[in-house]
């Protein structure tokens, strides 16, 4: 540890001069006792500034009848917050202080600890050292002002007792400056950036299909002209007119002829064909007014047909004939073996392979949706709910601009857990982590119980400073997770291998590796990188190269001037 002050040297000498005998004898060796503290600039971790202050006192150095009384006070721009008071007193006092023997070296340490507070970002730890010694001025314990010894005037004791703000600041000014300045680096790790949207079912272009089949006799091609005159022909055309009107729809109608798989194959590949081209004419005829080309195709022996028509059927033994189907791959196997099955071919017959002998007519609609650019034009006008929910997921995706208000209309539309999962995202982005947290809540209520939920849950806790929460959802968490989960704890030499990018540089800058900080934003021309750069540069000793880095922040983000001007890690700047 440095070698920072001598407490007790600047005392003895002052105090000597104010008849406090006490600390005659110790004034000879004004540099005998050193104190010293780890860290010299603060650190935030945690939530919590943490610091050790030792002092080394030689053999033979302490008076048998001094007491000194040394409070740590963490002071910053409206506060001060006080550690433990420390009573050193010599073999003489009777009091239940620490015993400083007079013959024996001691060397103490202790551990001052703070909650933190936003404020605390421009402070100073000092020491408030108040005095006490049987002969002399001193008689009770009394502030002195540690930076050169002077007891307290009358006028400045009254201000003392008047707690207010005076007294704070005659107490800033006793006190004995040990570390300055917080370090608060670990604040600025962005966890929203490593929050994960669940996944919407967007598809700008739909297809949708409609079907209707021209059934034919027993081995034959002709069709009867009844046969377009069912209710599943009329609303097929129906469809394609619809579809006509819409011009976000393209669609493409073809007409697949069959043949039941009860006779050769040859010849029902022969009749199939036959079918599909007398189909073909017959809707050519049926659609003639639409404009539209119209393609045949032939496929023979339609056994996927005839497996769906068997296995919607009320045959007693229908999984005895699908398994069958399933035991060959030639097709006059299997149907040489399906009429073995005597006492279900009569049913397969009057029920199944009739509606086989058909040519299918095939509407293939495209269903393109709105542009981008609708989308967000609908949202801006007030429109939201114009929109379906999958649209809302996607447009709040790709254009953060409008994510928040997508978002809400989706939650309040559909109570979607995906929507709460993202609106989080939203949220946490704008510092808003209760809002985030509550959002989070939501989708669990909605039923998710996805991977993106319990990271998000880990790093909304994490941006709270809440890590033994966060450490329940950390334990399923991805690696990234794990490892912001370890910055959040100061553990960076754990925590740099699960990251990147400003994340990573954040922790190589706790570790002090600042080439590989410089490497790791080096793409990455955001205001916080720049920000970063400035720090780097700081570090670095180059002044010059700070100073721009922290302007070119400052000129996409004008909010961070006002981080800038407390900020420890930028004091050579000012």
């Amino acid at each position: 540890m440095k070698k920072i002050l001598s407490l007790i040297a600047v005392l003895a000498v002052a105090l000597t001069l104010s008849s406090c005998n006490c600390f005659k004898k110790m004034a000879k060796d004004p540099a005998a006792i050193q104190v010293s503290c780890t860290p010299e600039v603060l650190t935030l971790n945690n939530g919590k500034i943490v610091a050790d202050i030792t002092a080394s006192i030689p053999a033979g150095y302490f008076n048998k009848k001094a007491a000194l009384k040394v409070t740590p006070v963490l002071f910053f721009e409206g506060g001060a917050v006080a550690g433990e008071t420390l009573l050193l007193q010599g073999e003489k006092i009777a009091s239940n202080g620490m015993v400083v023997k007079s013959k024996e070296a001691m060397s103490i340490t202790r551990r001052v600890e703070f909650d933190y507070q936003p404020a605390m970002d421009a402070c100073a730890l000092k020491l408030l050292v108040e005095v006490k010694c049987k002969s002399g001025k001193c008689k009770e314990f009394t502030l002195i002002n540690a930076n050169n010894g002077a007891i307290l005037s009358q006028n400045q004791l009254a201000i003392l007792a008047t707690n207010g703000n005076a007294a704070y600041t005659l107490k800033n000014e006793c006190g004995l400056q040990v570390a300055v300045g917080l370090n608060t680096l670990q604040k600025d790790i962005d966890f929203a950036v490593a929050m994960a949207p669940e996944a919407n079912n967007y598809r700008n272009v739909t297809t949708s299909v409609v079907t209707a089949d021209l059934v034919y006799k027993i081995n034959s091609s002709k069709l009867a002209k009844k046969a377009t005159a069912t209710d599943e022909v009329a609303a097929l055309k129906a469809s394609v007119e619809s579809n006509l009107q819409n011009d976000r729809a393209s669609q493409t109608v073809y007409v697949n002829g069959y043949a039941s798989p009860d006779g050769p194959e040859k010849f029902n590949d022969k009749l199939s064909s036959k079918r599909s081209q007398s189909g073909l004419e017959a809707v050519q005829e049926l659609l003639k007014d639409t404009g539209l080309n119209i393609d045949a195709a032939a496929y023979g022996e339609d056994w996927d047909g005839f497996k769906a028509a068997v296995a919607a059927s009320n045959i007693q033994d229908k999984d005895l004939i699908l398994q069958v189907l399933s035991m060959y791959s030639s097709a006059a196997e299997r149907e040489k073996e399906i009429k073995n099955l005597a006492s279900v071919f009569g049913a397969l017959k009057t029920e199944v392979l009739p509606q086989l002998r058909r040519a299918q007519i095939v509407n293939s609609i495209d269903l393109t949706g709105k542009t981008d650019a609708e989308m967000v034009a609908l949202i801006n006008a007030g429109n939201a709910s114009e929109l379906n929910l999958e649209e809302l997921l996607h447009i709040a995706e790709v254009q953060p601009a409008v994510a928040e208000v997508a978002l809400k209309a989706a939650v309040n539309k559909y109570g979607d857990a995906r929507a709460y999962n993202n609106l989080a995202i939203v949220l946490a982005k704008q510092g808003d982590y209760a809002g985030a947290l509550k959002a989070l809540d939501s989708a669990a209520k909605a039923g998710s119980k996805s991977e993106e939920l319990n990271n998000n849950y880990a790093l909304v806790y994490l941006a709270m400073g809440e890590t033994d929460k966060a450490a329940e959802y950390a334990k399923g968490a991805n690696a990234e997770v794990k490892a912001l989960a370890a910055a959040a704890k100061g553990e960076y030499n754990a925590a740099v291998n699960g990251l990147e990018g400003y994340n990573a540089a954040i922790a190589q800058v706790q570790q002090g590796n600042l080439a590989a900080a410089k490497k790791s934003i080096e793409a990455d021309q955001s205001a916080k990188a720049d920000y970063l750069r400035a720090v780097i540069a700081a570090k670095e000793g180059n002044v010059t190269a700070a100073k721009a880095a922290l302007q070119s922040a400052i000129a996409k983000d004008a909010s961070l001037a006002k981080k800038a001007a407390k900020d420890v890690n930028l004091a050579a700047l000012r």
